[in-house]
């Protein structure tokens, strides 16, 4: 092989393993995971809220959300917000993180749970250190895909990738879940 005909492949490796290939757009969830969420899709029409509305509901009295979402506990539809108290800008050791979780089919009245074991506590630690490092919140970031994408969403989650704070959102539409990475 010539220096030229390596030069795009070059070219699109680079890009591929650019943050901004993972910014691109949507992927639909792999064939194996969209089975196992056929339950939590299907159920999702029996929820009174939306994923956004948890978010809200759960920020007028436990402070600022770090992800939500809506899972099968017991055969049953639950809607799950997690939450830190005291905010974004104060620090997990000094928060109190938090799960809201219950029954969306009626009215949500959740049950609160305070986490102190070492797992829950990690996990929302690292939660709250993304959101609080990115530019939106997880309620304005859930609006704008809606808005742009249709559908239902039902999860959305903070992760670090390529060192960028970024959100994986899924959407159910018409049976089908895409799985999107944007920026927070």
């Amino acid at each position: 092989m010539n220096t030229k005909s390596i030069r795009p492949i070059v070219i699109l490796a680079a890009f591929l393993a650019s943050p901004f290939a993972s910014m691109l757009g949507s992927a639909t969830a792999r064939a194996e995971d969209t089975q196992d969420m056929q339950p939590l899709v299907q159920a999702l029409s029996k929820s009174k809220l939306t994923l956004l509305d948890g978010i809200r509901q759960a920020e007028k009295d436990h402070g600022a959300a770090i992800s939500a979402k809506f899972e099968m506990e017991d055969g049953k539809l639950s809607l799950s917000v997690y939450t830190a108290e005291k905010g974004l800008l104060v620090g997990a050791e000094e928060n109190v993180l938090e799960e809201l979780s219950g029954s969306p089919e009626n009215r949500w009245e959740p049950k609160v749970e305070v986490f102190k074991d070492v797992p829950h506590v990690a996990r929302s630690a690292e939660q709250l250190a993304i959101v609080a490092l990115g530019r939106t919140s997880l309620a304005d970031l859930i609006a704008r895909v809606q808005k742009a994408q249709g559908g239902t969403v039902f999860s959305v989650k903070p992760m670090i990738k390529n060192h960028k704070p970024v959100a994986e959102i899924l959407v159910a539409n018409k049976g089908k879940v895409t799985k999107l990475v944007r920026p927070l």
